[in-house]
């Protein structure tokens, strides 16, 4: 969970305007990069997510996050919630591509960044996110649509839960500042590579589901640090 400055330029394909979603839920899922400009209604599912186009080793979550959300910070994780002010909305619940930004803690010194790839719920989501692990086979890996759970009294995603592929279960409770939106009009969000006529190049990835039972050593990790 720990982030990586860089400031690295890529090239990235243009992205429509912002339009009215459409009423076809099938048409949004391929095109929600282009129909979505705000937080999103309950139950759209999973969106498209790109292929990463980095090539290190070890991925960290700030680049990760933001290739794949469009939005335009560097720093450190920790960093980006005040950095967001003024030039990005930000709000208590998931919108498509939104960043999820996690406070400091004992734990998350640093912070943490992820990616909203899914909302299956009012408190459940799916996050698209780097770097979110205890050891040398867990972390500076990219995990697509891992679950989340909301589990804050007010349902206004202030606490969270995440739920690791290594493990199996969800894991500690983790305070959420809350989400920035991206700004659908700039030309340089990474979703538009997404679609299912053009899927992206693979990248190496853990699956959102468990192969087997969690080990022991996955369990104590779980009690030390999710």
């Amino acid at each position: 969970m720990l982030t990586k400055r860089t400031s690295r330029a890529r090239t990235r394909r243009p992205l429509p305007s912002p339009a009215a979603r459409p009423a076809c839920v099938g048409a949004a899922l391929l095109l929600l990069a282009a129909c979505s400009s705000g937080p999103a209604d309950v139950g759209e599912g999973q969106y498209p997510v790109a292929a990463y186009s980095g090539t290190e080793s070890f991925v960290w979550c700030v680049p990760y996050a933001r290739e794949i959300s469009g939005v335009q910070i560097w720093g450190d994780a920790d960093t980006w919630w005040p950095q967001a002010a003024g030039r990005y909305e930000r709000g208590r619940q998931p919108a498509p591509y939104a960043v999820l930004a996690l406070k400091p803690d004992r734990r998350l010194s640093d912070g943490h960044v992820a990616v909203v790839t899914g909302i299956e719920g009012p408190r459940e989501i799916r996050v698209s996110h780097a770097n979110w692990g205890w050891n040398s086979a867990t972390r500076g890996r990219v995990y697509t649509n891992m679950p989340v759970k909301d589990v804050s009294e007010a349902n206004d995603w202030s606490e969270v839960r995440f739920k690791h592929p290594a493990v199996g279960g969800y894991g500690r409770v983790y305070p959420a500042l809350g989400f920035i939106y991206p700004d659908r009009s700039r030309p340089d969000i990474r979703v538009a590579d997404a679609s299912a006529a053009t899927p992206a190049a693979p990248t190496p990835r853990v699956s959102s589901r468990p192969s087997a039972p969690a080990s022991a050593s996955a369990r104590s990790a779980m009690r030390r640090l999710f």
